[in-house]
């Protein structure tokens, strides 16, 4: 109905207007008899599009708009604030997530034997940057880099003469700024090796603390000796022979736990103390993500400089020449090194501050039987330290193949690790045997599967993805100063080139026919594209598991539980509480098949599926839980289905290192 109908079709265009003021000057009525007078008329009319404001308002006020409109607004509000207390409660029932070195194995690059990329025989950091697909294959996050500092390579590197500068020999600080964007463009994170124990000798701090220049004269550890008998005590070098060496301009003898070519700095001088932190902040200002902190429990010497006391006491004292021969009660974890190592942490935490930019930091300590000095690098509860101390215990695998020997292995760190830290496995780096060399190639698979399957973070050596052995290096061929002084202890069987085609040099060098070391010469059937071809391959196992790792929630942050050892056999199992499977590994270390019978395990089902076996043709068969037959070396992962948990009546044999329970109906995780 228009407004001309409503007034009976006498209503002027005038009238309609609602502009007192013009009213006024017509001579019309008040505003307010205007306004009375047309809310007589708008009860008369429904709303409509384009209705004036006072219609709008009228019809506004009426209980029945209204009263929809208020409980709408209050459904809002609680809508709102029911999502923000989800919200609240996700968040705080939602235990951490994994951080990023966490949340795959760490690959260890040796950069001598990488990738050459301009032919001179030595790999370098552009032929790192050449193969940087092979660690988005294998679903690998995380790289350490062995050193590539400048260095007059006495040790290969761990000789810095500038902790500032790139090795012409592996390329240029550009090479190194495109290699790390790289790698962050995807999303991988560079962990470099930091050598702060030593320096080499032609560092200049070393060579103006040997002129006694004031500030640098306290740089390294001097003391007063005999040039014709430089002994101011026993202490012996890690490469042998006495650990002081007379320096003919100064007059004295400096300290040297490594060779005489690597100096050891003073800690307890406050200046070195801040040069090694400004060191640290020009690499982490660079956006490297993390660090491996070398042989740290050398950091530290005893300022009393005494004898160390003789493992043997009735050997003669001129017959102490090695590390073996006395207890290193003053050269190693002496106080005040996890003080120290703590400052570091500090340093690096003002650099984790950025969201998704945590600098991680890694120590190595061999420090044997003697585990609880290891654990004190995870720090405390109040002060943090490393995030995880390298664990080198599987190393010892290949001296007793068995699931016993095995499982005292894994113990001796899940059984002495403080409560809520994260475990790391190593099977091999730079210094020690290849484990296809040292246990066997038939364990390496099952060593794989062992190491991509424990809860923790695993380490891989190149080429340990391929199975790769040491090779046979002759008196004239060694390059490593170790291996100078004794033959038998060189480390460069375990640093060949590494084996990416059956192209020349094994792809490792394809401009020209040098190589530092020599290559292996199975390359041709042992390289990673002929083993990328086959689904059965080490390389093809190494990337499932490694993926399946990652996938799986029970796999990277579930509960470890043992489930039985013997002669041959080492068998445990992962799972998550609310979450409907499981996976049982049963691995065989000994050297004889053997047939597992875990019938008493009520928590299994009585017949499991192999979801990967080592030995391809196992690889989905149906086995019942009473009869488990595994051939030597062979590990089988089973997938199994159940919501019957193993931990909580076997606490005594499980581990997490923070527990969490998975809520199917939201697919998430919650603390519990």
């Amino acid at each position: 109905m228009s407004l001309r109908e409503a007034s009976g079709g006498n209503m002027e265009l005038g009238d309609c207007n609602m502009n007192p003021g013009y009213q006024d000057a017509e001579g019309g009525g008040s505003a307010a008899d205007q306004n009375q007078d047309l809310a007589e008329e708008y009860t008369q009319i429904k709303p409509y599009a384009g209705m004036p404001k006072e219609v709008l308002l009228l019809y506004s006020s009426q209980a029945r708009y209204r009263v929809p409109r208020e409980i709408l607004f209050w459904l809002i509000v609680a809508g709102i604030l029911a999502l923000v207390a989800l919200t609240v409660t996700v968040i705080a029932l939602s235990p951490r997530c994994l951080s990023w070195w966490q949340a795959s194995p760490v690959y260890q690059v040796y950069p001598r034997s990488f990738r050459d990329s301009d032919g001179d025989g030595v790999g370098d950091l552009k032929g790192i940057q050449e193969q940087l697909h092979h660690f988005e294959y294998l679903n690998i996050k995380s790289v350490w880099i062995s050193p590539f500092y400048r260095s007059p390579m006495k040790d290969f590197g761990y000789d810095v003469e500038d902790f500032r500068a790139i090795d012409p020999l592996f390329g240029t600080m550009h090479d190194f700024e495109e290699l790390l964007a790289e790698m962050h463009n995807k999303d991988l994170k560079l962990i470099m090796d930091f050598i702060p124990n030593h320096t080499s000798d032609r560092h200049r701090w070393f060579n103006l603390s040997r002129t006694g220049d004031p500030h640098y004269k306290d740089y390294y550890v001097w003391t007063d000796c005999n040039a014709t008998a430089p002994k101011p005590n026993n202490w012996v070098s890690i490469f042998g022979n006495s650990s002081w060496t007379y320096d003919d301009l100064r007059g004295q003898c400096y300290l040297h736990q490594f060779l005489k070519e690597q100096p050891d700095l003073n800690f307890r001088n406050p200046h070195v103390r801040q040069e090694i932190i400004d060191i640290i902040h020009f690499w982490l200002g660079k956006g490297v993500d993390g660090f491996r902190m070398d042989a740290v429990k050398h950091i530290l010497e005893a300022e009393h400089l005494r004898d160390e006391p003789q493992v043997d006491p009735k050997q003669p004292p001129e017959d102490v020449t090695t590390e073996w021969d006395l207890y290193h009660d003053y050269t190693t974890s002496q106080l005040g090194l996890h003080d120290m190592l703590r400052e570091w942490r500090a340093e690096m935490d003002i650099y984790s501050r950025e969201p998704g930019r945590y600098r991680c930091m890694v120590t190595e300590s061999y420090d044997y039987h003697e585990v609880e000095k290891t654990m004190m690098y995870y720090g405390t509860p109040q002060v943090k330290e490393s995030d995880f101390p390298f664990n080198f215990y599987l190393l010892d695998l290949p001296q007793n193949p068995s699931g016993m020997w095995v499982k005292h292995l894994v113990h001796m760190w899940m059984g002495n690790m403080p409560k809520g830290q994260w475990p790391n496995w190593v099977v091999g780096n730079h210094d020690k045997s290849r484990i296809a060399s040292s246990a066997g190639q038939i364990y390496v698979c099952v060593i794989n599967m062992l190491l991509l399957t424990l809860p923790g973070t695993p380490t891989t050596y190149y080429g340990e993805e391929i199975g790769m052995e040491n090779i046979n290096v002759t008196d004239s061929q060694i390059q490593d100063p170790a291996g100078k002084y004794n033959s038998s202890a060189s480390r460069d069987p375990q640093r060949s080139p590494m084996q990416w085609s059956d192209d020349i040099n094994a792809g490792f060098n394809t401009k020209s026919n040098i190589t530092w070391l020599p290559v292996h010469p199975d390359y041709s059937s042992v390289n990673v594209e002929v083993q990328k071809k086959e689904p059965g391959s080490i390389l093809a196992q190494y990337r499932f598991l490694s993926t399946l790792r990652q996938s799986e929630l029970p796999l990277h942050r579930g509960w470890f539980c043992y489930v039985h050892a013997d002669a041959n056999v080492f068998s445990y199992l992962r799972e998550l509480e609310g979450l409907g499977r499981a996976f049982l590994m049963v691995l065989n270390f000994g050297k004889e098949s053997a047939i597992t019978d875990l019938s008493s395990i009520r928590e299994l089902p009585d017949q499991l599926k192999v979801l990967m076996s080592t030995n391809q043709v196992n690889s989905g068969k149906v086995l019942q839980k009473s009869h488990i037959p595994t051939e030597v070396g062979e590990g089988l992962l089973i997938q199994y289905s159940t919501h019957t948990r193993f931990n909580p009546t076997h606490p005594d044999q499980c581990y997490v290192s923070e527990k969490a329970c998975y809520l199917s109906a939201l697919d998430i995780l919650y603390k519990c």
